[in-house]
């Protein structure tokens, strides 16, 4: 059979391992074709391939499940299942999602958007096969990465996995890099468990031994692995923290050599217990300018196969995160007990910028948005004045540590809340949809969304000189709207702008999506219909002053966000109505409640959640 254009499983399965190279050639020549004209997660896909072949070369795919960890390594995998001829349509508004989706194919196992969660999801499939009592017995395999494994909900995917009976596998993707590199000590570790080559050769090829004259038997596996494990604590002088824990471990091998890799799979899938399989890639592997440069390679838009020239324009405004930088850097020449926290997103939220003047007084904690926050509590509760910047959809999972060790102690913390509202092709693991909503539903947290860069440089300048607690600054992705060039002044807590009067209805807006209304409102203009708009850039506290002159216009009220719509920004505008004696008609705009928002450009899904000009028209026309 031909080894190229493989399109299932089932015919990868009918080659021979010798032919399994030439799939991975096509692989990544699909991978960097479609890759260099519709953007995508490029460096980590590239790195993977072979791990993605062999899974389904050795595996019984999908009956034998593969859980993938984030979903950036598994470009491949989409290839392979039977996504090939609509691999063009990835990311893209009614096409392939960017991450792995159970709603897309019986090959996606579980949702792999955010970090760490893989082990514990193929614990729980390994340990549903073992209840049912499935036949044949359902092999379960985890891949996950050296970033994702040191994330907070792996350590205890790892610790009940080795204390609940299943027989799955972990497999560990080490590249040496998340989307910046690692971090922390539990990277270094893995840097350095590279016992000599010749001793993992030589262990490896005595185990296969034992195991074919039965010397090595499951029942057994304890003593042996105990046995192993002081024998190779003598020669190499290091512990293994896998087999501590009774993981049973093999590695590290090259994860780019497809061969190898069937090889090892085919001799450890039937073993019972829980295994770890240490695989080295190259992130960008076979193509030169990504294993160069990797960091820039992890999602490098549009680019020239034969230069590796990247396409995409410079911006003349600058980011919003950029600005964040920017303004962080300025606040910190002036208080030395200013500092910078993030998780794994040194450059993807632009405290790198402060790091590169300021490394002492920067923190990059990993794939630890929990530990995050905590920190920064701690931090604060001893003087120091913390600004964490984590994108929205990923501080979702350190809610409860906003609540309990920030909140409840009233302690200074600025959360910078990057990637705030819709952000595109990433599509429903990745929009910052809840953050309004969550974070107005803890008490004394002062809430904010500037619609403009000089807004954004004035409430960080407002966080860094207040005494006012926690306080949140929500941002969205992408160019900013307006000057950056503007001084760092405080703003008054709790006070808006109004943009434009009008006589006829009420706009209420918070961030950028204010920029819409402006269009909207000259739009209604021309119609002749008179909009009033206020920018009220606090969500918490309302400016009470434009509340009053709002609920005393007795005027149709539209409020327009760039989050969902229960329990936000327009939430609280109704319920300050409603407890303020006003019966006024209050429409919410915002991010839909009961779905979740597809993928594709940020144009076409204000335009499906009726946030575009257009639609916003559209509704305060039916309201007069």
């Amino acid at each position: 059979m031909n080894a190229s254009k493989v399109n299932s499983p089932e015919e990868l399965r009918r080659l021979t391992p010798d032919q399994l190279p030439e799939v991975c050639d096509d692989l990544r020549r699909t991978l960097i074709h479609e890759l260099s004209e519709n953007p995508g997660h490029f460096a980590s896909s590239m790195g993977a391939v072979e791990i993605a072949v062999a899974l389904h070369y050795v595996y019984n795919t999908p009956y034998d499940r593969i859980v993938w960890d984030v979903g950036h390594q598994a470009y491949a995998h989409k290839v392979l299942t039977g996504r090939r001829d609509r691999f063009s349509t990835n990311r893209k508004l009614g096409g392939l999602c960017g991450f792995p989706t159970p709603a897309e194919s019986e090959y996606d196992t579980f949702t792999a958007g955010h970090a760490s969660n893989s082990i514990s999801a193929a614990l729980g499939m390994s340990v549903a096969s073992k209840l049912k009592a499935d036949q044949p017995a359902r092999k379960v395999v985890a891949v996950i990465g050296d970033a994702s494994i040191s994330g907070g909900l792996a350590f205890e995917g790892l610790n009940n996995v080795a204390n609940t009976p299943n027989n799955m596998l972990i497999i560990l993707n080490d590249n040496e890099m998340s989307i910046d590199p690692n971090v922390g000590s539990l990277s270094k570790y893995l840097a350095h468990l590279n016992t000599s080559k010749r001793y993992n050769d030589l262990r490896y090829k005595l185990f296969r031994f034992f195991r074919k004259i039965g010397l090595v038997k499951d029942s057994s596996r304890g003593p042996i692995m105990r046995f192993a494990n002081s024998i190779k604590a003598l020669v190499s002088r290091q512990q293994n923290i896998f087999e501590g824990l009774n993981i049973r471990y093999f590695g590290p091998f090259d994860g780019n050599d497809v061969k190898k890799v069937v090889s090892v799979l085919n001799d450890i899938k039937d073993m019972e217990g829980p295994k770890m399989l240490h695989l080295r890639t190259r992130k960008g592997a076979g193509y030169a300018p990504a294993e160069a440069d990797p960091a820039h390679w992890h999602a490098p838009g549009k680019f020239d196969i034969e230069s590796g020239r990247r396409l995409s324009s410079p911006s003349a405004t600058l980011k919003w995160q950029d600005v964040f930088g920017d303004a962080l850097v300025e606040l910190a020449r002036q208080d030395n007990r200013i500092v910078g926290i993030t998780a794994a997103m040194l450059s993807g939220t632009s405290v790198a910028t402060m790091q590169a003047e300021f490394p002492e007084r920067v923190f990059d904690v990993g794939i630890s948005e929990g530990h995050a926050v905590t920190f920064a509590g701690g931090l604060a509760k001893d003087g120091m004045k913390p600004f964490v910047a984590i994108y929205s959809s990923f501080l979702q999972r350190a809610y409860d540590h906003v609540f309990h060790d920030v909140a409840l102690g009233k302690l200074p913390v600025t959360f910078c809340i990057d990637r705030a509202g819709i952000v595109g092709e990433d599509g429903a693991t990745h929009h910052g949809a809840l953050d309004l909503a969550y974070m107005r539903s803890i008490a004394g947290i002062t809430i904010s969304a500037p619609s403009t860069a000089g807004q954004l440089r004035s409430l960080m300048a407002t966080a860094a000189k207040e005494s006012c607690g926690p306080m949140a600054i929500r941002y969205p992705r992408g160019a900013s709207v307006g000057s950056a060039d503007t001084p760092l002044t405080p703003l008054q807590i709790g006070r808006g702008e109004k943009v434009s009067n009008g006589s006829d209805l009420i706009f209420l807006s918070v961030g950028p999506i204010g920029e819409n209304v402006k269009k909207a409102v000259a739009n209604l203009k021309e119609q002749g219909i008179s909009a009033a708009h206020y920018d009220m850039i606090f969500v918490r506290p309302l400016d009470e002053k434009i509340m009053a002159e709002v609920a005393a216009s007795g005027l149709p009220v539209i409020t327009v966000e760039d989050g969902i719509r229960s329990g936000g920004f327009g939430s609280a505008v109704g319920e300050w109505l409603a407890e303020n004696g006003s019966r006024q008609s209050v429409t919410r705009l915002g991010l839909p409640t009961d779905s979740f928002v597809t993928h594709g450009t940020p144009a076409q899904l204000y335009a499906l959640c009726s946030l575009d000009p257009d639609s916003i028209v559209k509704t305060a026309k039916s309201l007069l």
